[in-house]
């Protein structure tokens, strides 16, 4: 196993107090695999894997309890330094906006150049056929002379096949993409998924994919990680939680999904509400005042972790209540 997180909880000082913005989450990441976080924004999402990858705020972060073993070792609270060991060689991210990622006054060429410098301590015309290598292998075309481009010269697409490249200079064993499809055309996104995919296969490293398009998720990850509230309400094969839903949050998602099938004018159905305040402490399952199947027991009682069959669990009261109601029939 590449990636353990247990009972993970991660917050922030805040002028208001204490923000929990990651709540007892647990996931596991297989050597090989692509496993996805799916929510909407302010789920968590992100800061679960900045946590991993050690890139919260010095200033106000700070994890509450629980672990994160990578490759067998503890390293939730590593210091700085000893994060380097892991960071950009065994372990590398791919940022959600390409745009800002990128230094705008320094070409791409030297802020290829550098990090391979910096990491792999090349020469400079070492790691600039490095670099060059790099760019040719994430698709982009005339490597040579795009070394001399600024960022601003390059479109969203390509921007994030350099974002790519630059993940992937130490051939990480296990790599963050944070959506990395953002803002981009659906042609662009398809290729940039199979890039991952394909990137995936042929460096045996494992992906975790973060987004809230489960589009993106149906595409190429293994398994999902629906999150909601900075907790993890549904998990499993990506082919089960699409087919078989059990949470009702799970369920919004996808009906909200636009659909081929569907021709009449009919609006999208939509999640009412809002996400709770995460300042405060949450009794019941996080998802009840927006849920219209809650009962009272869902605002007293966080709900039990259910194992549905298949890997997939659910946290939800309704599946217990399902088998009550089948047991009196």
């Amino acid at each position: 196993m590449i990636l353990e997180i247990s009972d993970l909880s991660v917050g922030f000082h805040t002028y208001r107090g204490a923000v929990n913005a990651v709540r007892g989450v647990s996931l596991s990441v297989d050597a090989g695999e692509i496993v996805g976080i799916v929510g909407e924004s302010g789920c968590g999402k992100s800061v679960t894997a900045h946590a991993v990858m050690g890139l919260l705020p010095k200033d106000n972060s700070f994890i509450k309890d629980g672990s994160i073993r990578f490759m067998g070792q503890d390293i939730t609270h590593l210091s700085d330094e000893e994060r380097r060991q892991y960071r950009g060689s065994d372990m590398s991210m791919i940022f959600q906006d390409p745009m800002t990622s990128l230094n705008p006054v320094l070409t791409i060429g030297q802020q290829m150049t550098e990090g391979i410098i910096h990491i792999k301590g090349l020469s400079q015309q070492e790691a600039y056929e490095e670099a060059v290598t790099l760019l040719k292998r994430v698709g982009i075309t005339k490597a040579e002379e795009r070394m001399k481009a600024y960022p601003h010269e390059f479109s969203g697409g390509m921007r994030q096949r350099v974002m790519i490249a630059m993940a992937l200079i130490c051939k990480p064993k296990l790599l963050f993409a944070d959506e990395p499809t953002t803002a981009l055309d659906v042609t662009i996104q398809a290729q940039i998924l199979e890039l991952l995919d394909e990137l995936r296969r042929e460096m045996k490293m494992s992906i975790v994919l973060v987004s809230h398009d489960l589009g993106v998720i149906a595409r190429i990850c293994d398994r999902v990680n629906v999150m909601y509230a900075g907790r993890i309400v549904e998990s499993g094969p990506v082919d089960e939680i699409f087919h078989n839903p059990q949470h009702p949050y799970t369920r919004g998602l996808l009906n909200s999904l636009p659909r081929v099938d569907k021709v009449d004018d009919t609006e999208l159905p939509v999640i009412e509400g809002h996400p709770p305040d995460l300042l405060y402490d949450i009794k019941g399952c996080s998802f009840a005042p927006r849920c219209g199947d809650a009962m009272k027991v869902c605002a007293a009682c966080r709900p039990n972790n259910e194992n549905m069959g298949k890997e997939h669990c659910v946290e939800c009261w309704l599946p217990a209540r399902d088998r009550e109601e089948g047991h009196h029939e």
